[in-house]
């Protein structure tokens, strides 16, 4: 007798254990491994055993683990020192091809703090935040339409085969990381224009609605990520266009054909989790309907 194939609630929920298996409760989690990593005595991300180990060889930037914890040496004071010495570091690990996930360095720099609310203790080349398990945020937004009759659609966009990471996948209208510097609503108008050729006058309409939360390891590292995510309804003669290449097209479905195609392997893991929160707030996921609903929910909103 044939076993029974998983239902959409069990491809779901093996999506969100998938993308919060650093999680303790989870087998094969390094978590219990992992020393923290600590600047001015806050913890600010997890290290790896085997970043640890190359660490070890910059006594001038980093202490010894101690305490289950390696730090920035006390030295390093200011914002800008941090920053300085550990993008000396990186460069030499970068050059010596130590790393993978260095091999998609960006010139683009992530700030560094416990907590969102926080000032920033300094920054460091995105391409490397998972070697440090820091938090990294983002900004991610929903794009859909309402017929006459008030039915929803949405727009989502499919990766260039050109993209670093899964590359070809499904993905929401627009997303980008938060840099140095910029605002979760400069980031928003940004990634709307150059993604998708949303003029500034439509995306500002977008709203706010919350944040999606995990953490999940996987061979480049530790990702503790949040995102941002904002709704933005379009017009219905507005057609989102190709902007700086990293979307090869764009597609409008009915929310039924969105449903089946986010737990399937066709979809960037992350922007998956942004669109079922999306189905579980319009109502397309309901708890009389799907027996992991409130694992859903609380999948949704780790915390980091």
């Amino acid at each position: 007798m044939s076993a029974l194939l998983p239902s959409w609630s069990d491809k779901a929920l093996r999506l969100l254990r998938r993308m919060d298996n650093f999680s303790l409760t989870l087998p094969g989690s390094s978590r219990v491994q992992c020393p923290r990593f600590e600047v001015e005595g806050v913890q600010v991300g997890w290290v790896a055993p085997a970043v640890a180990s190359v660490l070890s060889r910059f006594p001038e930037v980093f202490t010894l683990p101690q305490g289950g914890a390696i730090a920035l040496c006390p030295s390093l004071d200011s914002y800008s020192s941090r920053s300085d010495a550990l993008q000396s570091v990186l460069q030499i690990l970068r050059e010596e091809n130590h790393f993978n996930c260095l091999k998609g360095w960006r010139e683009e720099k992530y700030e560094v703090m416990a907590r969102f609310c926080d000032s920033p203790l300094m920054c460091m080349e995105r391409a490397a935040t998972s070697l440090f398990g820091v938090k990294r945020y983002g900004v991610h937004v929903n794009g859909y339409t309402r017929s006459k009759e008030g039915a929803l659609s949405m727009w989502l966009a499919r990766r260039s085969f050109t993209k670093q990471t899964y590359p070809g996948r499904l993905d929401n209208l627009a997303a980008g990381g938060l840099a140095a510097g910029s605002s979760v609503r400069q980031t928003l108008i940004k990634e709307c224009q150059e993604e998708a050729c949303i003029p500034a006058c439509i995306a500002e309409a977008a709203r706010p609605v919350g944040t999606v939360s995990y953490t999940y390891e996987d061979e480049e590292g530790v990702f503790p990520e949040s995102q941002f995510v904002f709704d933005l309804e379009l017009p219905l003669d507005f057609t989102p266009q190709i902007g700086d290449g990293e979307v090869q097209d764009f597609y409008l479905w009915p929310m039924e054909q969105v449903r089946d195609v986010l737990v399937s392997d066709d979809f960037k893991p992350n922007s998956a989790m942004v669109v079922l929160d999306f189905l579980i707030r319009h109502s397309y996921v309901q708890p009389d309907t799907e027996r992991y609903y409130q694992e859903f929910v609380t999948g949704l909103h780790r915390s980091l």
